[in-house]
């Protein structure tokens, strides 16, 4: 498998399968939301677009990067998302980095956003397309983000199939600078578990596949292929 790992700047042209990766939060929030029970998530380009579809649909979760804001429900926090009853709830996401990536290739034909609570799922999935080429969109700080760049190579090696010990990338997700800012506080809308939260391996059972519908981007939790599936094919 060839894999490239960019910026969202670098992409200059539409990669046919890309794996979005925003570890914290983004993409541990989401999947957490899908842990707790939500039906689907729409990943919004702007906060407008988000209190926009919010007050088109009341009963919808809207939530976003920073502190507490008029219009939105709560924040991107898998902390502080964790009181919240998502049972077949819509979830409106608008954040710095994640949702921006994800929008960015969403004319790709096969997008999955991830973080390192569903690599093995996001991983037996690639494995399971048997894609020939596959593009990491590294969302934080420009591409340079170590907790996102840390994911982004460990499930390219496990979707390669390589014997890869997951001690050493999570080791870095977890002496990033974005880890630093969220224990020190220095982020807003933060709860003190976001970070051991953000570096639980393989928290949930699912990939996380995300397609255009009606105009909107909409991310839904897919089962990852059992080991006897992927032995089969």
């Amino acid at each position: 498998m060839d894999a490239r790992f960019l910026g969202i700047a670098e992409l200059v042209e539409v990669p046919s399968v890309a794996v979005v990766v925003d570890v914290m939060r983004a993409f541990t929030v989401a999947a957490r939301a899908f842990g707790q029970g939500a039906e689907k998530i729409v990943l919004a380009g702007s906060a407008d677009e988000a209190l926009a579809l919010k007050a088109r649909h009341p009963d919808w979760v809207a939530l976003k990067d920073g502190p507490p804001t008029p219009g939105f429900d709560t924040v991107n926090s898998p902390g502080l998302l964790r009181s919240i009853d998502l049972g077949g709830r819509t979830v409106v996401q608008k954040t710095t980095a994640g949702t921006v990536g994800a929008l960015a290739v969403k004319e790709a034909s096969l997008v999955l956003c991830a973080g390192f609570v569903v690599a093995e799922a996001t991983a037996r999935l690639l494995r399971t397309r048997k894609s020939d080429s596959v593009t990491f969109v590294v969302t934080g700080e420009g591409g340079w983000a170590d907790e996102d760049l840390a994911c982004a190579q460990y499930i390219a090696r496990r979707a390669a199939g390589t014997a890869t010990h997951a001690a050493e990338f999570l080791r870095r997700a977890a002496g990033s600078r974005a880890a630093a800012e969220l224990a020190e506080g220095v982020r807003a809308g933060v709860h003190p578990d976001d970070v051991a939260l953000c570096l639980e391996l393989d928290r949930f059972p699912f990939a996380m596949v995300a397609t255009l519908e009606d105009s909107l981007m909409i991310l839904r939790p897919c089962a990852a292929p059992s080991l006897t599936d992927e032995a089969s094919i």
